[in-house]
């Protein structure tokens, strides 16, 4: 009998991780996840109520003949709202984070059945799934403090089950990036880079907020007025989307391309005042950093020992 050698693929998605890592990460999309859905409150109550546009059902609720009874609709709230403080705090995780997963999609996907998609929350959701079906509570959890008070354990090595989440978490983060760069030159070709449906963007959105009577940006107008600007600004853009997959290569490439993305996400909030927070707050670039380094360090950190010196006896 021979062994099968693993692929590079399967060795670089085993790698193992320090169960910490896979922590953090939780902790980060836990907290932004309850956040969004606290903010975002009176949109999704708004759904139990129905909407004026047309109800079309997607994704996983693409069986859906009506919109579902006001009671289903806000139970999913409650229960989302509760899953997503659970995720952060690790309670119950084995139960609590295939519930939120599955509630979660339901809920964001039920949203969507009304018109708007926001890509930025298909990431988050993508993200809340992986991490709702794998060990991630197993350390910096209520559940962690559980065992350890009852057994009196130690965290765990590094394992392959903590390092896969993180790496699938990583992929759908570039992957997301390359289908909307792709998607820009599908739907608008080559004529995408010359700038101009760019401009047409900005332009339209300042026009619409302010037929509105809504506060525009300041910049827009000015933007808008040197043409010329756009062809950069577009081929960076689409660059920036296509580069994704270089974040996986090396801490260099990793960094210089998380800057990139995260300075187009500013940019874009800064003309056209349209905010995607998952990405603009960097959690959705978390999987892709050694996230625990950062919690060690700051746990490390001592008072100068200058400040901590005792006073000298007088006399």
């Amino acid at each position: 009998m021979t062994s099968t050698e693993p692929s590079r693929f399967d060795r670089w998605l085993l790698d193992p991780a320090p169960a910490s890592r896979l922590a953090a990460f939780r902790i980060l999309v836990g907290a932004f996840t309850t956040l969004y859905l606290l903010v975002r409150l009176p949109r999704f109550v708004d759904l139990a109520d129905g909407r004026p546009s047309p109800f079309a059902p997607v994704g996983a609720l693409w069986f859906l003949d009506d919109p579902l009874r006001p009671l289903a609709v806000n139970g999913m709230i409650v229960v989302a709202i509760a899953g997503a403080v659970a995720l952060t705090l690790g309670a119950g995780h084995r139960v609590t984070g295939p519930v939120l997963s599955i509630v979660l999609l339901a809920l964001t996907t039920y949203r969507s059945s009304w018109g708007q998609l926001l890509h930025f929350e298909n990431l988050m959701v993508l993200h809340v799934v992986v991490l709702g079906f794998s060990p991630a509570a197993d350390v910096w959890s209520l559940d962690a403090r559980r065992r350890t008070v009852a057994a009196d354990r130690t965290d765990p090595a590094a394992d392959a089950r903590y390092g896969w989440p993180l790496r699938l978490a990583a992929l759908i983060t570039v992957t997301t990036y390359v289908i909307a760069g792709v998607a820009k030159l599908r739907y608008g070709g080559l004529g995408w880079l010359d700038g101009d449906t760019l401009r047409n963007h900005i332009a339209y959105t300042a026009a619409r907020l302010d037929v509105l009577g809504e506060s525009t940006s300041p910049i827009a107008g000015p933007l808008v007025a040197r043409a010329w600007i756009f062809t950069p600004l577009a081929v960076a853009g689409v660059a920036i989307e296509l580069a994704a997959p270089v974040a996986l290569l090396s801490r260099r490439w990793r960094n210089g391309w998380v800057t990139a993305a995260v300075a187009m996400h500013a940019c874009i909030a800064a003309t056209m005042y349209i905010v995607f927070p998952y990405p603009l707050v960097a959690v959705a670039f978390a999987p892709l950093f050694d996230l625990e380094r950062g919690v060690e360090g700051v746990s490390r950190w001592r008072v100068p020992s200058r400040l901590s010196r005792r006073p000298s006896r007088v006399g």
